[in-house]
């Protein structure tokens, strides 16, 4: 039992010490940009959003970013206007998250991302 816990908190410290020193940042990225082309940007702008997303922001930001802005019962899952996207970034509640957001989508945009 003891080897087992050692085993575990190894495991652990090792993860942790992945995601703390930027090893984990491609599998993030990948899913962060996965995200993103599932809610409908394109290939090349949630590739460059989620590079820059990642570089700014932590995990803990960009998990209430996905949690925030996925659609609630009601909610339309995709083809949705400015207004059901201004109420989505609401719930996440995390200024500096919707701030990353938004000037990311906007300089990926005009290509300066």
């Amino acid at each position: 039992m003891r080897k087992l816990i050692i085993a575990v908190l190894l495991v652990l410290l090792l993860a942790g010490g992945a995601v703390y020193t930027g090893l984990a940042n491609p599998l993030i990225e990948w899913q962060v940009k996965s995200a993103l082309v599932d809610s409908g940007i394109g290939e090349k702008r949630a590739a460059c959003m989620a590079e820059r997303m990642v570089d700014r922001l932590t995990i803990g930001q960009l998990w209430k970013l996905r949690q925030g802005m996925a659609p609630q019962e009601g909610e339309p899952e995709e083809g949705f206007g400015l207004g059901e996207l201004v109420k989505r970034l609401r719930r996440v509640k995390d200024g500096e998250a919707v701030a990353v957001l938004t000037t990311s989508a906007g300089l990926c945009a005009v290509g300066l991302g």
